[in-house]
């Protein structure tokens, strides 16, 4: 369990550093099923001049595409930050199985810290949800990027 753990989060983590190069916001996100790489995502928002191109969002919709369902019940999602309120409604509607965290978001999080979308009583599918894997690694580059952002003003 835990290999499968390090290992998504590693490849969610390589997005992330993809949107870093790209001067996007650091989060990387990584759809498994079956321990194969079935989506994948990093944000895109000032790329594709889009409000909804969160890792999050790009994975889980290349997830569906491949699989053809809009159901993803035995699909587990890595992501590097913990998802804001509109990817976390993408993932109760997508119907995940596990959500996987690298650092939450004490400030804007919608998975435990300010909000718990996913897991609301109310709602008609709950997502187990584990968090802390490679969280250093994965608050080292949000860290770094805003740190880097701030000098370059």
């Amino acid at each position: 369990m835990i290999d499968q753990l390090e290992y998504g989060m590693s490849l969610a983590i390589k997005e992330a550093e993809r949107a870093y190069d790209k001067k996007e916001i650091p989060v990387g996100a990584v759809v498994l099923h079956e321990g194969r790489v079935i989506g994948k995502g990093y944000n895109q928002v000032e790329t594709l001049k889009d409000p909804t191109a969160h890792a999050e969002i790009l994975a889980i919709t290349a997830a569906a595409s491949y699989l053809g369902s809009k159901w993803l019940h035995e699909a587990d999602l890595f992501v590097t930050k913990e998802p804001c309120p509109m990817c976390a409604g993408a993932i109760v509607l997508s119907r995940l199985r596990k959500l996987v965290i690298g650092a939450m978001d004490a400030k804007a999080g919608a998975c435990g810290s300010v909000l718990n979308i996913v897991q609301h009583p109310k709602l008609n599918h709950r997502i187990e949800i584990i968090s802390g894997i490679h969280e250093q690694q994965c608050s080292h580059l949000l860290t770094s990027f805003f740190e880097e952002l701030r000098r370059e003003k």
